[in-house]
Parts: structure tokens; sequence; C-alpha cells
């Protein structure tokens, strides 16, 4: 899908990915992995994680805004062209 960016984590890092950019930042050290992505709302992901201390995922929330605009991105322009986010784990 044109407009797709991909959720996934590598080690105790949340990894967001999206054209030519790879976002990370800290993820709970508990984290195994993400297993979906319930909702996409312009940099708010309602998604669900599976930690190693639970066996059934839990849903969480990830805002994107804070992030990029720590990073010293344009949130607005960077989340403008992203329809839909999905899981990449592996």
């Amino acid at each position: 899908m044109t407009g797709e960016a991909t959720l996934s984590n590598e080690k105790n890092y949340t990894v967001f990915r999206f054209g030519d950019h790879v976002i990370r930042f800290a993820a709970p050290y508990s984290l195994e992995h993400y297993t979906e992505v319930k909702e996409w709302d312009n940099g708010y992901l309602v998604v669900m994680a599976k930690y190693k201390q639970n066996a059934e995922p839990e849903e969480e929330y990830i805002d994107l805004v804070p992030i990029l605009q720590n990073l010293y991105f344009d949130a607005d322009k960077f989340l403008e062209p992203i329809k839909g986010v999905k899981v990449a784990n592996g």
C-alpha cells in the first residue's frame, strides 16, 4: 500500500519506518513484539503488544507527534502522507 508505514521492535527500541526514515525510540525492557496495529490516527497509534510477563498481548498507545517534534521533524508534513501502519516483526 502506498503511504504505509511499519512498526516493529529491535532489542529495547520501537522502530517506526516510513519512506527513507527510520525512527527508533525507547521501548519497555519486557516488550517481546507488537502483534497488531488497531488504529492509526495521524500520529497516534493504538497497538497490541506482547510482553514477557503476560501470556496475552495488551493494548498500548504510541503518540509519534512529540517524538517527531523532539527530533526536529515537521510532524504534520511527515505524517500527512501516511495512510496506514502495519506490524513488521522479524
